[in-house]
């Protein structure tokens, strides 16, 4: 649609004197206007999306009006085509009483009308007319999201009732009934998340959220988003570099919130980057501002898009495979969520092709110390000798640590596998070890009894970095012989504490 014709009067008035009269009242008032004298021509051009019309109440013949009604009769739903119509104020008559019904949304304005409420008429039927046409897009978007959602919820379906149907066959295997069982219980969780979004979505719109706020660490909230995102973005092999991370910057705000709020548009980034694309997450300070900046080389935007993009149930081009997903309302969360911190969120784009950045603006506050002040001079004393070796498989979250740590003085040296760090430990001696416990090749705690035993490592601190944290969990690493249990995301406060007290 011709946006610029949707603002357009038409003005059908058989004795064009009358018709050029009214033209030139509104063209005055900035409206652009078209002409018909010949009832041809007016069916022709109303059409072509024009916003209103005016007519004569001696041009209703019963031609027009037998002309008209099928026009009005294939509106559709979102469509309620407005009429003025000048009418003489003599004589009233039950005939031209029932034209005019015909008509519908109709303004009659009695002549001589005045220069000042034919402007004004005119001007309400134009912006009731744009409103219109913006219910038209808003359900374009509801039948759009409505069909998606009907596939999203599809995809898990057919794998959950092909399972089913495994399961009845008697024959079927322990093997083959536990692979079954993780295939339903994985599609399950996949349901959830597609509904807990919609309950989030729906909570947020209505202003619902509670906030449970503090003083939160952004290189915490970074961690914590990346790691809930790093599935995706691996299966998508993705290269993702974490940008200018601050030692230390807080925000005041909800833990759960801020990292969905940034794993929300790490999520976006990579979906709409084709595999084995670049994805960078940055975060700066200033006094009042923690500014996070998530920059890809994906898909892009266009304009339109662009404008759009935070509205409920917009999403990008989908290809036809759905490689994308989603329901279209992580950034309409995001930018509820922001809001409600007090922050701005906004999204550029150079076009197609040219990929995307988001940024996130979020009122800094004064920081929490990361050592209590009495551990201050100890981890001086033994930060230019301490060695500290990083096991984990997550290069983002085990360069990210490692950084942490050199700024704060210490010798860092990382692993991503267990094989890998059994050969560095031979040669570096390290005197603290952090394991990830989810390890590829060989579990954390497997590790951390080898490393025991060999005598370079027999007597170095040893940490569990674990996603777990029941007591459970925290008694088998402590049996493997493990000094400390971290949850991810780990503590950084904490972790600095145990550190200095060596």
């Amino acid at each position: 649609m011709n946006m610029g014709m949707e603002n357009r009067l038409l003005i059908y008035a058989p004795t064009g004197k009358d018709g050029r009269l009214l033209a030139g009242v509104l063209e005055r008032a900035q409206m652009n206007c078209y002409v018909c004298t010949h009832i041809n021509e007016a069916f022709e051009e109303i059409n072509k999306d024009v916003g209103a019309m005016i007519v004569a109440d001696e041009a209703l013949t019963r031609d027009f009006l037998k002309r008209i009604r099928p026009f009005l009769e294939s509106q559709p739903s979102w469509s309620d085509f407005p009429f003025l119509v000048l009418r003489q104020t003599a004589p009233d008559t039950p005939e031209m009483r029932s034209r005019y019904a015909l008509l519908g949304n109709i303004t009659l304005l009695d002549r001589p009308v005045s220069m000042v409420t034919l402007v004004s008429a005119a001007t309400s039927a134009l912006r009731a007319r744009t409103r219109q046409y913006e219910m038209r897009e808003i359900d374009r978007r509801k039948d759009e999201f409505l069909a998606m959602l009907a596939h999203e919820l599809r995809n898990p379906l057919a794998p959950i009732s092909a399972a089913s149907e495994l399961l009845r066959v008697p024959t079927l295997d322990r093997k083959k009934i536990q692979q079954t069982s993780e295939i339903i219980s994985r599609q399950v969780r996949h349901m959830t998340g597609l509904i807990d979004d919609l309950l989030d979505v729906s909570r947020v719109s209505r202003g619902l959220v509670t906030l449970d706020e503090g003083v939160q660490d952004a290189w915490q909230i970074v961690a914590s988003a990346v790691e809930q995102v790093r599935p995706l973005i691996d299966a998508r092999q993705h290269q993702l570099t974490v940008l200018d991370l601050p030692l230390t910057a807080s925000i005041f705000g909800d833990q759960k919130r801020l990292v969905q709020i940034i794993a929300n548009i790490l999520n976006n980034a990579a979906k709409y980057t084709p595999p084995a694309g670049q994805i960078s997450l940055s975060v700066l300070v200033d006094d009042t501002n923690v500014i996070f900046s998530v920059t890809d080389n994906g898909i892009g935007m266009e304009p339109d898009v662009l404008s759009h993009v935070f509205d409920m149930f917009v999403q990008a081009e989908r290809s036809s495979d759905r490689a994308q997903g989603g329901l279209g309302i992580g950034l309409a969360i995001v930018k509820s969520l922001v809001n409600l911190h007090g922050g701005q969120v906004a999204a550029y784009s150079a076009g197609l092709g040219k990929g995307s950045r988001f940024t996130i603006t979020l009122p800094r506050v004064a920081d929490v110390p990361a050592v209590a002040p009495a551990a201050c001079s100890e981890l001086e004393s033994v930060k230019t000798s301490q060695h500290i070796l990083i096991v984990d498989d997550n290069v983002d979250a085990a360069v990210t640590l490692g950084t942490i740590l050199e700024m704060a003085g210490y010798k860092v040296t990382i692993a991503h596998s267990a094989k890998d760090a059994l050969d560095r430990v031979g040669t570096e001696a390290p005197h603290v070890c952090l394991l990830d416990i989810g390890l590829p090749d060989m579990d954390g705690i497997t590790l951390a009894k080898l490393l025991r035993n060999q005598t370079e490592t027999a007597t170095a601190l040893m940490i569990a970095i674990t996603g777990y944290g029941q007591d459970s969990d925290r008694k088998k690493s402590l049996h493997a012989g493990f000094d400390h249990h971290l949850v991810k995301p780990v503590d950084l406060q904490q972790l600095l504490r145990i550190l200095s007290a060596l």
